[in-house]
């Protein structure tokens, strides 16, 4: 029986890479998957998924307004789809993520959707808000902090590395503008208040994508 997976984490959590990799053990045994991403994520291109340890698949782009189940039904009739992957799922609206649960319901394919829990201010994004809520089972994928500890939240900082902590929700940027942090990190960055200057955090080596 078809369901609907959430696999949410931090970034740099290998999300896009699980995502690759489910599609490509589909693939080897001869059934057909379908990769959709938001068109608002383009760092790597529209049309194409890509992950840090740089493997990358094509993949069908879609707006925030796109029904998503007509879409799925639409290449479905074309040649029978035995997995829809989603990545960046915490850009999906509301409405698209109902969508995906009837693709579930009523075209009884299994659906894979991927992304963040939470912002960098600590709130959930609509589609993960809905996804937590809606899929049928949710998985944790698991990264580090820089401080050892198990990360689960995200950072935004500024190009002197130091955190951000107001603006847009959606400011998109790889590993130069997010970092994953542990709670408690999350807390002391947001908390403190020895500066008027927000708090500095290390950056990575190298910008990449999740």
């Amino acid at each position: 029986m078809a369901k609907l997976y959430f696999y949410y984490s931090a970034m740099n959590a290998g999300k896009s890479t699980h995502l690759l990799q489910s599609s490509y053990n589909y693939r080897e045994r001869g059934m057909n998957t379908l990769i959709l991403t938001p068109k608002i994520d383009d760092r790597d291109g529209v049309d194409r998924v890509s992950s840090r340890i740089g493997v990358s698949s094509p993949a069908q782009a879609f707006p925030e307004d796109e029904d998503l189940l007509a879409l799925v039904q639409e290449r479905h009739e074309q040649g029978p789809l035995s997995c829809v992957l989603v990545d960046e799922a915490q850009f999906l609206t509301r409405s698209q993520v109902y969508q995906l649960t009837d693709v579930v319901d009523q075209l009884d394919i299994p659906v894979l959707a991927y992304g963040l829990r939470t912002d960098f201010r600590g709130e959930l994004f609509p589609g993960s808000q809905y996804l937590l809520a809606w899929a049928d089972e949710l998985k944790e994928l698991k990264t580090i902090c820089h401080t050892g500890r198990k990360a689960t939240m995200v950072v935004r900082v500024d190009d002197q590395g130091r955190a951000v902590t107001a603006g847009a929700q959606v400011e998109i940027g790889g590993n130069n503008r997010y970092l994953s942090v542990s709670r408690r990190e999350f807390k002391r960055v947001f908390n403190d208040q020895s500066s008027v200057k927000p708090a500095q955090v290390p950056l990575p080596l190298k910008p990449g994508l999740d």
